[in-house]
């Protein structure tokens, strides 16, 4: 049977390429099937709000201006903000958006490639269907016609859980890529983080991922606590300047959140505000 034939070499190593492109292409097609993208109250309330705070910041002049979520993470929302401040249509401003948000396609395929891992033409249909189906949610396609930053969000917690995948499929007598690869996941779970607090607990069950790496028990532990730091690293460098604003302006690196927790901390150090 055709299903049962090996797909050309050349369709195999194309086949992530092909699918991500297939991906942008559909994800692109809802803004302009709907003529444009919607702007929901979360867009009047802070999503173009934190996109110009980045540029003009704010702090000695609001005080909640878009009430919490003005001290969200902002730099997720500049693209739309600067789009809008370009003055691009609702049908260019929402492609472009989507064509980000199709950076989730690859880990998705990843994935799908780790749990399907054949090379004859049924097996890439059950792995495309599986990218399919991973997108045809309700709320994930709600995503695709607005300006919420979820999607983009998820992004980088998608690639680490693909690239956890992607090194439990390297044999044992290469333990370098292992290794690169798993790191790499660490960076990218803290990344995760720094876009949304909200990942923080998905992130927290990474070392299980992490240990399913082929190797001795002493090299699961040290490839684990390798991706923890480098988790850590990514946070950091993601999170660490806007963390550092709203210290210096509320005496609290996630404001409003555990704001009590740093009472302690901010007397000790005779901070007031």
């Amino acid at each position: 049977m055709m299903l049962q034939r090996s797909l050309p070499a050349v369709l195999l190593r194309a086949e992530p390429w092909i699918v991500w492109m297939l991906g942008a292409a559909a994800f692109a097609a809802v803004p302009i099937a709907l003529g444009g993208i919607g702007l929901s109250w979360d867009a009047i309330n802070h999503h173009i709000y934190l996109g110009w705070i980045i540029e003009h910041p704010r702090f000695d002049r609001d005080f909640a201006a878009a009430f919490y979520q003005a001290y969200q993470y902002p730099f997720l929302y500049w693209p739309v903000y600067k789009l809008a401040m370009a003055g691009a249509s609702g049908v260019a401003a929402g492609v472009v958006l989507a064509l980000m948000q199709s950076l989730a396609v690859p880990p998705a395929w990843i994935v799908a490639r780790a749990c399907c891992p054949g090379d004859n033409w049924a097996d890439v249909a059950f792995r495309l269907l599986g990218v399919v189906i991973a997108f045809v949610g309700a709320l994930t396609l709600s995503l695709l016609d607005s300006t919420s930053n979820d999607m983009a969000a998820a992004i980088p917690l998608l690639w680490a859980i693909a690239l956890a995948f992607l090194a439990a499929g390297i044999p044992q007598d290469e333990p370098r890529r292992v290794l690169f690869w798993i790191a790499l996941s660490g960076f990218c779970a803290g990344i995760a983080v720094g876009f949304k607090l909200s990942n923080g607990p998905l992130v927290l069950v990474m070392p299980l991922a992490w240990a399913m790496a082929r190797g001795t028990i002493a090299q699961r532990v040290q490839r684990v606590m390798l991706a923890g730091v480098l988790t850590i690293a990514g946070f950091v460098l993601t999170y660490g300047y806007w963390g550092w604003q709203l210290w210096v302006h509320t005496g609290n690196p996630i404001y409003p959140f555990a704001d009590g927790a740093f009472d302690h901390l901010r007397s000790a150090l005779g901070w007031q505000r």
